[in-house]
């Protein structure tokens, strides 16, 4: 979009740790890092289906170590807090099936480095990674509010400051922009499951004060901001008894939450040699350094890969109107300086540790604790472009 006195809103949604599908997720990667934890060159792509009080854990893993998953699963559910099946799940009763099998040798032989064969891209697709100057971790504003809200509820839960909140919840924040910076926050939406005997009122107030109030900053909002809390009045029947959750559901909430575009492929239960997952942490951490570097104030960067193929089949720099330099410079730049083979992203970003089910919940960017959120390229762009 251009720079000139515009007039824009944009809108995200988050969803809390015990919405069904952010449970899939997490199921999905806490199987996947404890595969990595004895196995690091294991192939994984876990899929979780939950509904009611069945989890089925189903996909494609080769690996010479044995783990134990439904006590992983059993582990994950608690760790949630999903310990009354009145939520759908209990963490200690529920039903637990797994069906496993092996990686297609077909797809194995073109993604497994052998001596006279470079490390391909486990599939073929698209990644995109964006940042942009609008908050501190170089991230879309509405996107990291609306992480914010489901993440303060998870923490109201479990130190008890809202003692009736249940696991389930989602949110959504929307921005009001100004010359393509944000300026209010228009619209708060929050969506908590509660106990029943709780009074809505109540639950409508102290949500207000103890999560909204206390996540965004009072700068954004206004006596004109519109607070929804609960929409429909009431939110005690929630979890899996309201919903099934299945792995992959809420990519643009994993991602950046509609600003930036999205190749299609979810990230949760995937191995690094996935590139759906490892391409699009290199190409977020591209994009970051960019804007991080100044050369713009706003920069998505894109890859598309072949199965079985190392180097990228494609690859842009995107900044709209907004680089020092035109894209044609900065993309061509990019490519020399950042290896995207697969092999080469993995090793960069340290893919192989198991660090998975923490992305899996509150988004995979903007949060300083991960390896593809870093920096430390900024100076590499510099000097490749002459910069002193």
């Amino acid at each position: 979009m251009p720079n000139d006195n515009t007039r824009k809103i944009v809108t995200s949604e988050s969803v809390a740790n015990g919405h069904p599908d952010k449970v899939a997720d997490q199921i999905s990667d806490a199987v996947l890092d404890a595969i990595l934890e004895k196995d690091s060159k294991a192939r994984v792509d876990c899929e979780t289906l939950i509904m009611q009080g069945t989890v089925v854990v189903t996909g494609q893993i080769t690996t010479n170590c044995y783990v134990d998953i439904p006590s992983v699963i059993r582990k994950k559910l608690k760790e949630i807090g999903l310990d009354n099946a009145r939520d759908g799940l209990d963490w200690s009763t529920c039903g637990v099936m797994v069906s496993i099998t092996e990686q297609s040798p077909d797809i194995s032989q073109g993604i497994t480095e052998t001596a006279g064969h470079e490390q391909g891209a486990g599939d073929q697709g698209i990644m995109f990674g964006y940042a942009c100057d609008e908050t501190p971790e170089l991230m879309p504003m509405p996107i990291m509010l609306a992480h914010a809200l489901v993440k303060r509820l998870e923490t109201c839960r479990k130190e008890k400051i809202l003692p009736f909140l249940r696991p389930d919840g989602k949110s959504q924040v929307t921005v009001e922009y100004e010359n393509d910076k944000p300026k209010r926050v228009s619209v708060v939406v929050v969506a908590a499951q509660h106990s029943e005997e709780i009074d809505e009122e109540m639950v409508r107030k102290d949500i207000e004060k103890h999560v909204i109030r206390a996540t965004i900053p009072p700068s954004l909002i206004d006596e004109n901001t519109k607070i929804i809390i609960n929409g429909t009045g009431r939110f005690v029947i929630g979890g899996t008894l309201a919903d099934s959750g299945l792995t992959g559901r809420k990519t643009q909430v994993d991602s950046y939450g509609g600003t930036g575009r999205h190749g299609g492929g979810c990230f949760s239960g995937k191995d690094p040699s996935k590139v759906d997952r490892s391409g699009s942490y290199m190409c977020r951490y591209i994009a970051k350094n960019i804007v991080a570097a100044d050369l713009a104030k706003r920069c998505e960067v894109q890859v598309a890969y072949a199965i079985g193929v190392a180097q990228p089949v494609a690859f842009a720099v995107e900044t709209f109107g907004t680089g020092r330099f035109s894209d044609e410079i900065l993309t061509d730049v990019c490519k020399k300086v950042f290896d995207l083979r697969p092999k080469a992203i993995i090793e960069k970003l340290h893919l192989i540790n198991p660090i998975y089910a923490r992305t899996a919940v509150y988004g995979h960017f903007g949060r300083s604790e991960f390896p593809w959120e870093k920096t430390d390229s900024v100076q590499k762009l510099l000097d490749a472009l002459n910069i002193k």
